[in-house]
């Protein structure tokens, strides 16, 4: 009853504004509607132009002064972070200085060249020297953004293997991670969806039968050890999903079918990353935050929420379902000494199967 009477009354009111709107442009129709706008329209239009530059401006600068740390671009936790740091800080300002200079330009001449009545506008019908200058830069500067993004992208993605590098497989599957790690042959054994076995504890699909996948280790924990070289191979159970490490600034499909990889090298512990000043403030807000919306919770019975605690995540970046925002995994940089550790804690594949 009350959904029916919620109905009727916006029926109702929808009526109401439509009559209104009826009776006013009645009450226009005896008005002068010349669409021509004359000198006090442009005159008012181009005062209006330079105003809604000058709010630009002040919006851009109280950005700046309150929000123009950029904390994003200090926390990078792996060796090539900085380099792709530096290639968005030089695309920000380009795009900055361009937004200036362009947005000044718009509303300056609006204002400059607004309608005068006897005055006529000149007009051109085309230039090749501004449109030499006006394609022309834009060229240069995306071609040098262009190959200086691939230099970058070539350096990160070529990791060479010779270098012996600590082989980690990623799996994604709706809505959850897991992690396997290679053992002490450092080779992933063979695996494929239609292994999967869960009688026998067979979640990935590795083959019982390749000698390489004995050692291996799964884990729904990602540690990793600073100072070394990871290459991750990723694998999907089921849709499309992407690994997203923000803080290692890597991030890369993984695709149902095929095996993608990402390397890089951990340079910063999960330990130092807690401890650095702008973590310190940023989970200090957090707990405040989390701190009042608890009072409010135990008022009404509720849990309080736990206070939070920096860890590196691993994300889906993907929209890959109804769980898609709860899909993360923990991820621990410490040392080689404390990782080794770890390891040496966990059960190898062949130690973890179901015998039937």
């Amino acid at each position: 009853m009350t959904a029916l009477l919620t109905v009727l009354v916006l029926v109702f009111i929808t009526i109401a504004i439509w009559q209104m709107i009826k009776i006013f442009d009645l009450a226009q129709a005896k008005r002068d509607n010349s669409q021509v706008a004359n000198d006090k329209d442009n005159t008012i239009n181009g005062y209006l132009m330079m105003g809604f530059l000058a709010f630009i401006y002040v919006i851009t600068i109280i950005s700046f002064v309150k929000w123009g740390d950029l904390p994003l671009m200090s926390n990078s936790a792996s060796a090539h972070g900085p380099k792709i740091d530096s290639l968005m800080v030089i695309s920000m300002v380009i795009i900055f200085i361009v937004q200036i200079i362009t947005q000044f330009l718009l509303h300056y001449y609006a204002y400059k060249y607004k309608g005068e009545k006897g005055r006529k506008a000149l007009f051109f019908a085309d230039n090749d020297k501004l449109e030499l200058i006006w394609t022309g830069i834009p060229i240069i500067v995306l071609t040098g953004l262009i190959i200086s993004g691939l230099f970058a992208w070539s350096d990160i993605m070529n990791v060479d293997e010779s270098n012996d590098p600590i082989v980690i497989e990623l799996y994604a599957q709706q809505f959850n991670w897991k992690a396997r790690y290679s053992g002490q042959d450092n080779t992933l054994g063979k695996a494929n969806v239609r292994l999967i076995n869960v009688d026998n504890a067979n979640i990935l699909g590795l083959d019982e039968s390749d000698p390489n996948a004995q050692d291996d280790i799964i884990t729904t924990e990602l540690h990793l050890p600073v100072g070394k070289e990871i290459l991750f191979k990723m694998r999907s159970q089921d849709v499309l999903h992407s690994a997203y490490m923000p803080h290692f600034r890597a991030q890369m499909n993984c695709v149902p079918g095929m095996i993608t990889q990402f390397g890089f090298t951990p340079t910063v512990t999960t330990k130092e990353m807690r401890s650095t000043p702008a973590m310190i403030d940023k989970v200090q807000r957090i707990n405040k935050i989390r701190a009042e919306k608890s009072k409010a919770l135990i008022k009404e019975g509720e849990t309080p929420l736990e206070r939070y605690e920096f860890d590196y995540l691993l994300l889906c970046n993907k929209i890959c379902g109804k769980s898609h925002y709860n899909m993360q995994m923990k991820i621990i940089v410490e040392s080689e000494e404390d990782y080794n550790a770890w390891l040496k804690q966990q059960k190898e594949f062949k130690d973890s199967l179901i015998k039937n």
